[in-house]
């Protein structure tokens, strides 16, 4: 992997503990702000729909803006919106602050992911965004424990204090060690690039996604509750069940990259229906303190373990329009990273309990098991991604124009064609990898040098 990679996944330290660490500060947040848990919950959801929103105007915004550029002012922007949230006097302004926070992490993300993808072979796409997932692992593991345990000791608001620090760092590494990517000859075109949502398959894509990160975040949204209130935990040990929750998440990426590359649909039924049933001993066995730690490593272990295939699939389907391809992602993440908490918190506002939100959460991936079976039957029906594909290929001279793109992506993706060569046709491989289709690969090369 190149260096560019990991400090891309260094960066995504900074913002996934952002997102990510309010689980652990919901009861003070609420505490000190007058405001209900659930109220309290829809932090989490606020920086979820500033993600959604975000990816998409964003990577429209930027799309030919230079990246280095790009990411230096995302980054700068989402740390000064840590400052605000430290120093929010209301509500209302900490909902703002999160709202401001997640639209410049949600471009963050995108226009890393297309750079991370450029930069590595197409049978590598799974394992380039481990590293950035990785990122999110380690927030996890470091980040969200150590969010918490400033909440309980400092305050909530040193938490804030510490991401904008976190973000400073990840700034100077963008800046010091993210070159200079020159914009290609023929500059990305919006249109050719929004023609991706013609096909079903982004729209499945976009499905599994939101279901498969919805249905864990329903739940691990109020873990902390359900630590304290159901299995009787004291309080600080919430911390230490979060950062356990990291280590499973970190352990789980680093499998699922290694494997989504050569099994992508055999990751996405297992990761899911593997969450799905811990969720589920989760609802049951809620009061057992025992359980419930296990389950919270695993939970991250299969929740992560699926990351990497959700995001190469996307890629892989939409692979001729990679900015938009990182910002649907994104956006499907966070689509569930909304509605999971959401509708936890309907569960909790219903009386139903603090253990019901896991029963709520394994619906929604019970449904995202019967979208990837749709999109795995129409896979084998020959609606693969090759017509994404092929919008690369669209218009006067696509490929001439694009031609000096393509080989600067090929200079930092040596070895790509020998691996698009060496795939399998079934239909459980990485679709990207399929022998005998050069012509579709070269203009998906194209589009992702163009990108980059």
């Amino acid at each position: 992997m190149p260096l560019a990679v990991y400090i891309l996944g260094l960066s995504v330290f900074a913002l996934g503990t952002s997102e990510f660490m309010l689980s652990g500060l919901l009861p003070p947040i609420a505490d000190d702000m007058n405001v209900s848990i659930p109220q309290a919950g829809l932090l989490i959801s606020a920086f979820a729909i500033g993600m959604v929103v975000g990816a998409p105007l964003l990577a429209v915004a930027t799309l030919r803006l230079p990246r280095r550029t790009t990411l230096i002012a995302l980054i700068s922007v989402f740390g000064l919106g840590q400052v605000a949230g430290a120093l929010a006097p209301t509500y209302e302004v900490l909902f703002a602050s999160r709202v401001v926070s997640a639209l410049a992490c949600a471009g963050f993300w995108a226009v890393g992911a297309a750079v991370a993808i450029a930069m590595v072979p197409v049978n590598q796409r799974a394992r380039a965004m481990a590293v950035m997932i990785g990122g999110l692992s380690i927030a996890n593991v470091l980040g969200v424990p150590m969010g918490a345990f400033l909440g309980e000791h400092l305050g909530w608001r040193s938490a804030f204090w510490a991401v904008g620090v976190a973000s400073a760092v990840a700034l100077v590494g963008v800046v010091t060690r993210i070159p200079h990517i020159p914009l290609p000859e023929r500059k990305p075109e919006l249109r050719r690039e929004l023609a991706i949502y013609r096909d079903r398959q982004v729209w499945l894509a976009v499905v599994i996604t939101a279901l498969a990160a919805g249905g864990v975040f329903c739940a691990f949204s109020y873990l902390a509750p359900v630590l304290t209130d159901v299995a009787g935990l004291d309080s600080g040990w919430v911390p230490w069940i979060l950062g356990l929750f990291g280590v499973g998440a970190l352990i789980g990426t680093t499998i699922g990259g290694r494997v989504a590359d050569a099994h992508l649909f055999g990751v996405l039924l297992s990761g899911i229906t593997a969450s799905t049933v811990f969720l589920a001993a989760l609802a049951l066995f809620a009061s057992s303190q025992v359980a419930v730690v296990a389950l919270a490593f695993l939970l991250g272990l299969s929740a992560f373990y699926t990351a990497p295939a959700l995001n190469a699939r996307m890629f892989n389907v939409a692979g001729a329009a990679p900015t938009l391809a990182g910002a649907t992602t994104t956006a499907a993440f966070n689509l569930g990273n909304t509605a999971g908490p959401w509708l936890g918190g309907t569960v909790i506002d219903a009386d139903f309990g603090f253990a019901a939100t896991a029963w709520a959460g394994a619906g929604m991936l019970v449904v995202a098991l019967a979208a990837v079976a749709v999109s795995l039957r129409l896979q084998r029906g020959g609606d693969g991604p090759s017509r994404s594909r092929l919008i690369a290929k669209s218009g006067a001279g696509a490929s001439d124009g694009a031609g000096a793109a393509a080989g600067e992506g090929r200079s930092v993706r040596t070895g790509s064609a020998g691996a698009d060569r060496t795939g399998s046709a079934h239909p459980d491989r990485t679709e990207s990898a399929r022998p005998g289709r050069p012509a579709e690969v070269e203009a998906a090369d194209c589009a992702t040098g163009g990108t980059s």
